[in-house]
């Protein structure tokens, strides 16, 4: 439009030109908007004709506008903006022409900051206010035109921060002291009780009643929303039609040209409404351009008389009817339009019920039944049926607008009147006749929907296109990073497509693309003419004569009335001849002008040649004129100078000559040691060749050998097989004999079973009498060892006091020597404590002897007890009878050895006949196979084999590995032979050794029981001796009695001084020194003891002479063996207590050292402490206080600018999410609703900008993914809810969220952790992807295995090194690095698990379908490679203990696939094997395998079709997907578990390398 206002130059006044551009700012402004790929994105079309007069001098012009975005109003997606003109007017809020309209900034309004990105780069938002007040000056639309404008545009923006509350479930309401609200309809002149009341109420009119129904908050919001849309297309419309009266005028136009901006073909992630106008109105484009291009193409033949057939291209015609036509998409879309319950589901199931199976443009998604598939021109897209009725619609609650109607703002009230002035009038004189009938809606009473608006006008575009003579301007883009310098092939090749340039290219190929005129023709290729065609006076003969003489194929061009025609490639080869040419010329001027230079040159050469012989010759003259005197001076001179010349000579050449001999030798020298080294190298080299030499000689033999020893297996093979067959049938009679011998068998082993049995039971009788015997001799042991042992405890203890008195009293003596003098007021108190300790001696001396007495009532007791042990003797004697009986049945199953016996001998002999034949078996095998190998050694000539094959031949097989496949195919059948004769004789030797065994278990059985009877004597006996042994043990009773009595009082003794000790050591700390203080007590209270003891001992001795003289009174009554009994379990008791005691006061002794040595380290320690810690600490409650202000600052530190690796090293796992969230309660506790909106809402952003800039950064992404993961939970644990604070502790439930419900903001935040799921995923999936299937498949992680070639392939050669190239090992490192990253960052156990599974199933389906495409990857061997690499697999996931992930199971597939190559596939029982096996394999992947399965080597066999046949029959009753690829792009619904966390708010730290300084802890 600048080009053409420039260039017509009008002479008016008026400047026509600055005001037909000037239209473009004001359009740009109200209907350009920023998307992901542009930044300024057209969202309408527009169609702008530029009229001229007859001096062709732009007098005017006029615009129509197509589709307005209308939703962009209301929504806009992720980093993307509204319309241009609401950010330009945000920006200019502050301006005082503004003030009245109450806007603020872009981040206020609801309907602004939607996307996230209210600022473009670059791009000053206040400057382009000017610029578009300007423009609407420059339209003549001055001041109080454009204040409308702006109060309209402002009240929209009000309109979509007015606030809606739910009221229950069905009703909603709006606050009549609502801002917005009232700002809107200040604005509009509205009444704002009727507004408030009626976006939130519908009025139903019927034939009786009208009916009014409240609205739930969801329907309000979209009846708001919808008139703000309503309104913003009005103004819209408004706007163009006054920029078109300002663009009108008054003469005649002679012509016109029409700028068509229109949008382009548009896919995004999400595809509504919009999106299929624009993309149905590209398609009627691209049909136009289509026949337009190829009818040029056509008249172009046609008028030059050029044979010529119609050109095949692609007519997309059927989208267009599947769109447009009677029934198609667009009807069945306005008629559920028309019905008043009518759903956008029910519309997208008549289009299933239509299209799908119909029509092959129309497709159903696969995972979706809210989408249809259109296939376009350029590519498939996907639509989201949902929102297309209500866009189609494009209602507004009939009450709404009769409320704006009323308003007293004229330009509000005109844009809703039922009569509105046409929109748009187009000034056009020309008469245009459509090639079509215009499509006119069947009712014309009915209510227009948008999409038959749309379609009405785009076929009005199209009779204005096909009137005219369209020429067209493809718009590409560079990138979609909106870079400059950046040219991305793929994009632009993509964009080619789908404007069908490619396409357009292809077809003008197949025909004549390139032409020329005859006369340039002529005058460019003239050259190429020789003399005699240029004499001809016909230029047009002339061409023809050399395109005869230069292009033999007639077919590369055609001559036509003006042009000549050529076909691809012709033209370029004229250029070359006419290259060619030129250059010959160029080098004949190149010759002559050189030989002109050289003969120059020459000449002036010759010249001065000739005046330098003039000047010597005349100097010869003159010489010859010198006297005899000149000559004898200059003679002399002459000497002179040769003697000192002489000299200066001879000193420098034997300078010259020293530094020659020192260069010599260091040159020989260094050359000698160059030689010395090389010479090595040599020496080094013959023995490698020497080496590499004998190797290839070894391996040339080895391969001759090979070679025979696959003949020799040849023939084996054969007779071996016979041999097999004689096996089997002997072998049968020897099954035979085996099941009679088995049958015998069985009923021995019935009798057995018996004998078993009845032995179990003498067993059982057996073990009850021994384990009593042994209860016997093991109580008896125990008590004497015990009083042994106490005995030499109490005699050691006495040993180590006394060695301890003797050397405490030596340093004693050392210290006691200094300290003499200070301390004698110390040992008057000494012997002052002594007299007092004596005093306590005789106190307990008069204890002892009461308890004397206490004992000789216990013995009087005892007597008592007497009676009641004759009573248990009894019972004994009762049980001895018992034993006689047993002893007498055990006799009698003695005499039944004897025929036990008898049967083992039986059973021996049947034995030794087994083994007798089975190595006979042994023997006639080993003849057969050495008969066998002679005669294949007899009647093979190995020598005439070698004569017949020539060395190139050995070569040759040695290099195909044939000779290495026949090899291992005779090895194969070899081992098969070997392992079925093994098999047999391991049956045979493990019957035999089934046999031997039982023979030795009844042998030891018998052994057994004759052990029994002796050993039930010697128990008799040991009874006997065990009852006389005890009735002497029982006189000890009364001693051990009196010495644990004495025992316990010691230890009485020794607490009560030790307590007095600690009481006295506190008492002297103040003048002595703490160790000497020690040391005394210890040794006065040694003394002591020693004393107390030796009285103790004269004591026990009366005591237990007293104790004697009871017990011989005891020994004369009838029944001393009862009453020995009764004492010995007492006194074992009272033994057992007393060693208790003792143990237990040791203990106690250690935990009071250890304790008083604590005490006083603590009170050292509280002693320091107290002068620096305060008495007052703080106790925190789990908050950071921050300001408002402070938000932007905590995320750029705590998000954008940290560092995943030092918080993971140093920091607990989710310290960034904890700080937030203590954040987040610190504004809970104000109750201050918008700082907790606004920090959540900044950190959610945070999150989705470091996410973005790290896209590919795993560290980073996984670390957020844990965060994010971890502050949804600390939401869900504090939020208050009884689900989630079951888990709590006490001082967690006090720690939770006291006024606001974030439950939205949980849903967000569950949201975008998914995202970065998903990014997570994709970043792990494209590191790993590049391994998979070289690791997986191609790399011999099984040596030997695949290096074999299959037969009718070579291996694949390659130049690159194969060092660089993946192994399995380096999918196993990249899992565990993955897998470390992921543990050191945090992440929850669950979704680590998920995160594993979903790169299992990668790994497993690129590996499949490699497998699938692959032909030569399909053998046996390549299954036991991919086996064996699962193998690994599996093993790390043991390895990381993650086998309860499901990440095994998605390898099924590759499993079953590397086991059906593996599998025979012969007979119907294969072909049934392998149905019930691949269960996780369809029918088409079975089928797949089975046709590409590729035989390595000459044994096997390829899969025959039959069996094939048989497989696919047998899977016909299969129900699976017809599908062979798996999908690589499937994801695992994800779940993020509820996990608390155990971390106490109040006990974290923010570290300094956060900084966060300017947090402060609560």
């Amino acid at each position: 439009m600048r080009y053409f206002a420039t260039v017509s130059k009008s002479s008016s006044n008026a400047h026509v030109e600055d005001k037909v551009l000037a239209s473009n700012p004001i359009t740009e402004a109200v209907g350009n908007a920023k998307t992901t790929r542009n930044d300024n994105s057209s969202r309408f079309g527009k169609y702008t004709e530029i009229s001229f007069d007859q001096s062709y001098q732009i007098i005017g012009a006029n615009m129509r506008t197509y589709l307005l975005e209308k939703s962009r109003v209301v929504f806009q997606s992720e980093n993307e903006r509204n319309y241009h003109i609401f950010y330009q007017l945000c920006a200019s809020a502050m301006q005082p022409e503004f003030k009245h309209l109450k806007l603020g900034s872009a981040e206020e309004f609801n309907y602004t900051r939607m996307g996230g990105s209210t600022v473009i780069e670059g791009v000053d938002d206040r400057a382009n206010m000017v610029e578009t007040q300007k423009t609407f000056a420059l339209l003549d639309l001055k001041g109080d035109f454009q204040m409308d404008v702006f109060k309209i545009l402002a009240a929209i923006l009000h309109l979509g921060n007015v606030e809606i509350t739910a009221v229950g479930d069905e009703r909603s309401s709006i606050s009549l002291e609502d801002k917005h609200l009232n700002i809107f309809c200040e604005l509009l002149d509205l009444n704002c009780d009727k507004m408030a009341q009626w976006l939130c109420h519908r009025k139903i009119i019927t034939t009786s009643e009208t009916v009014i129904k409240p609205m739930t908050r969801a329907q309000a919001v979209n009846a708001r929303d919808a008139l703000a849309k309503k309104i913003y297309s009005h103004l819209f419309d408004f706007i163009v039609e006054r920029i078109n009266q300002a663009l009108q005028f008054p003469g005649k136009q002679h012509t016109f040209i029409g700028v068509l901006d229109i949008y382009g073909f548009e896919t995004f992630d999400v595809n509504s409404f919009e999106q299929f106008c624009i993309n149905y109105a590209n398609e009627k484009l691209q049909q136009q351009f289509n026949l337009h291009v190829f009818k040029l193409e056509q008249e172009e033949y046609m008028k030059e008389d050029i044979p010529w057939t119609l050109i095949d291209f692609y007519d997309n015609q059927p989208v267009i009817d599947l769109i447009e036509a009677k029934m198609g998409i667009l009807d069945l879309l306005d008629e559920e339009c028309l019905l008043p319950h009518g759903t956008d589901e029910n519309w997208l199931q008549k289009l299933y019920n239509n299209f799908v199976n119909k029509n092959a443009l129309f497709e159903k998604p696969r995972m979706s039944n809210t989408s249809f598939i259109v296939q376009h021109f350029a590519d498939k897209v996907e639509y989201k049926c949902e929102g297309f009725l209500e866009k189609n619609r494009d209602t507004v609650y009939e009450v709404l607008t009769e409320i704006l109607k009323e308003s007293k703002f004229h330009l509000c009230a005109n844009f809703f009147q039922d009569n509105p002035v046409s929109i748009s009038p187009f000034g056009s004189t020309i008469n245009i006749k459509s090639a079509r009938p215009v499509l006119k809606s069947p009712n014309k009473q009915l209510r227009m929907t948008v999409g038959s608006k749309f379609r009405s006008s785009l076929s009005l575009l199209m009779v204005t296109l096909n009137a005219t003579t369209p020429h067209y301007v493809r718009c590409i883009k560079p990138n979609d990073d909106k870079l400059p310098f950046e040219f991305d092939s793929k994009r632009v090749a993509q964009q080619l497509r789908a404007c069908g340039v490619l396409e357009t290219i292809r077809i003008s190929a197949q025909s004549y693309p390139s032409r020329w005129t005859y006369i340039e023709f002529f005058s460019r290729y003239s050259i190429l003419m020789t003399q005699q065609e240029l004499s001809i006076n016909d230029k047009k003969q002339i061409c023809k004569i050399v395109l005869q003489r230069l292009i033999q194929d007639h077919n590369q061009y055609r001559f036509g009335r003006t042009k000549i025609f050529f076909r691809a490639g012709q033209v370029a080869y004229l250029e070359k001849l006419r290259s060619d040419k030129l250059r010959h010329a160029c080098i004949m001027i190149q010759k002559s002008v050189r030989g002109w230079l050289q003969r120059k040159k020459f000449l002036r050469v010759k010249q001065a040649a000739i005046i330098i012989q003039q000047y010597f010759r005349g100097q010869r003259t003159v010489r010859q004129a010198i006297t005899a005197r000149t000559l004898k001076e200059t003679w002399a001179a002459i000497i002179i100078q040769k003697y000192c010349r002489g000299y200066l000579v001879r000193r420098l050449c034997q300078l010259i000559h020293v530094a020659a001999v020192t260069i010599q030798a260091y040159t020989r020298g260094f050359l000698a040691r160059k030689k010395y080294r090389k010479m090595l190298e040599e020496h080094k080299a013959v023995i490698l060749q020497k080496y590499a030499r004998a190797w290839l000689a070894r391996r040339r033999f080895q391969n001759i050998r090979r070679f025979v020893l696959n003949i020799q297996l040849s023939y084996r093979v054969q007779r071996l097989q016979k041999k097999i067959e004689e096996q089997s049938r002997e072998n049968h009679g020897l099954l035979e004999r085996l099941t009679n011998l088995a049958s015998t068998h069985m009923n021995d082993m019935d009798t057995i079973q018996k004998l078993e049995f009845d032995l179990e039971k003498l067993t059982a009788q057996k073990r009850t009498y021994e384990e009593k015997g042994k209860k016997y001799r093991e109580d008896s042991e125990q008590k004497i060892l015990k009083l042994e042992n106490q005995n030499k405890e109490l005699q050691e203890q006495k040993e180590t006091l006394e060695i301890k008195l003797q050397a405490k009293t030596e340093e004693m003596k050392e210290k006691m020597d200094d300290l003499t003098k200070q301390l004698f007021n110390d040992v008057q108190k000494e012997e002052n404590q002594r007299m007092i300790l004596e005093k306590n001696f005789q106190n307990q001396k008069q204890d002892y002897e009461k308890e004397i007495e206490l004992l000789k009532g216990e013995i009087k007791i005892l007597k008592e007890e007497k009676t009641q042990l004759q009573h248990q003797i009894q019972q004994e004697i009762v049980i001895q009878d018992g034993l006689k009986v047993e002893v007498g049945q055990l006799t009698k199953q003695a005499q039944k050895i004897p025929e036990l016996q008898k049967e083992i001998e039986l059973l021996q002999t049947q034995k030794l006949d087994v083994e007798k034949q089975a190595q006979s078996q042994k023997r006639e095998l080993r003849e057969k196979m050495s008969e066998v190998t002679k005669q294949l050694l007899e009647s093979y000539d190995f020598e005439d084999v070698r004569s017949r094959l020539s060395t190139e031949d050995l070569e040759h097989l040695n290099e195909d590995g044939e000779l290495w496949f026949a090899y291992e195919g005779l090895k194969k059948a070899t081992r098969v032979l070997e392992s079925h004769f093994q098999s047999q004789k391991e049956i045979y030797e493990k019957e035999i050794e089934g046999l031997n065994f039982k023979v030795e278990h009844l042998s030891q059985d018998i052994n057994h029981l004759q052990k029994l009877f002796r050993e039930e004597n010697d128990i008799n006996d040991g009874i006997r001796l065990e009852v006389s042994r005890l009735t002497s043990e029982n006189l000890v009773i009364p001693d051990l009695k009196q010495q644990v009595s004495e025992l316990e009082n010691q230890k009485l003794d020794l607490e009560n001084r030790l307590q007095e000790q600690t009481v006295k050591l506190k008492e002297m700390s103040n003048r002595l020194h703490y160790e000497l203080e020690g040391d005394r007590t210890q040794r006065r209270t040694n003394e002591a003891q020693n004393e107390i003891e030796i009285k103790e001992k004269e004591r026990l001795k009366v005591i237990t002479q007293e104790i004697e003289g009871l017990s011989n009174g005891l020994m004369q009554d009838e029944i001393q063996g009862e009453v020995k009994s009764k004492i010995k379990q007492e006194t074992t008791r009272l033994t057992v207590e007393n060693m208790d005691l003792e143990e237990e006061l040791d203990m106690k002794d250690r935990i009071i050292k250890k304790l008083e040595d604590q005490i006083k380290t603590l009170t050292k320690t509280i002693e320091k402490t107290e002068a620096h810690v305060p008495t007052s600490s703080k106790e925190y409650i789990g908050m950071m206080e921050y300001k408002k202000e402070d938000e932007e600052r905590i995320i750029q530190n705590l998000i954008l600018d940290l560092k995943p690796r030092g918080v993971v090293v140093n920091m607990i796992p989710g310290l960034p999410a904890h700080i937030l969230f203590m954040c987040v309660r610190y504004a809970d506790y104000l109750n201050d609703a918008d700082m907790l909106k606004s920090f959540m809402n900044v950190t959610i952003d945070g999150i989705k900008q470091v996410v973005k800039e790290h896209s590919e950064d795993f560290e980073m992404l996984s670390f957020w993914l844990s965060n994010t993961y971890y502050f949804l939970n600390c939401l869900k644990q504090y939020s208050g809810e009884e689900e989630f604070m079951k888990y709590n502790t006490p001082r967690q439930n006090k720690n939770c969220l006291k006024h606001f419900d974030l439950s939205e903001y949980r849903q967000i935040l569950s949201d975008l952790a998914i995202r970065v799921y998903h990014q997570f995923v994709i970043v792990m999936e494209n590191n790993i992807q590049p391994m998979i299937v070289p690791g997986m498949l191609e790399y011999e992680s099984l040596q030997g295995i695949s290096g074999l070639k299959p037969t009718g392939f070579r291996k694949r050669s390659s130049s690159i090194d194969d060092s660089d190239t993946y192994t399995m090992t380096s999918i196993l490192q990249q899992l565990s690095y993955f897998y470390s990253t992921m543990c050191q960052n945090g992440l929850d156990s669950e979704l680590l698990k998920q995160a594993v599974k979903q790169l299992f199933f990668l790994i497993g389906a690129i590996t499949l379908n490699s497998l699938f495409l692959r032909k030569d990857m399909c053998s046996c061997r390549k299954g036991m490679q991919i086996r064996c690499n699962i193998s690994y697999l599996e093993e790390w996931l043991k390895d990381k203990n993650l086998q309860s992930s499901n990440a095994k199971e998605t390898l099924e597939p590759l499993s079953q696939a590397a086991w059906l190559l593996q599998v025979k596939k012969i007979t119907d029982d294969d072909a049934k094997e392998i149905c019930e096996h691949c269960t996780s394999l369809s029918t088409v992947q079975i089928v797949k395998i089975l046709n590409s399965y590729t035989p390595i080597d000459d044994f096997e066999k390829r899969v025959t079709p039959s069996f094939v046949r048989k497989v696919q029959a047998m899977l016909n009753n299969r129900e699976d997907v017809p599908q062979l690829m798996l999908d690589t792009k499937y994801l695992f619904q994800v779940t993020f578990p509820f996990t608390p966390s155990p971390h106490a708010l109040e006990m974290i730290q923010v570290p300094s390398s956060f900084k966060l300084g300017f947090l402060t802890r609560v």
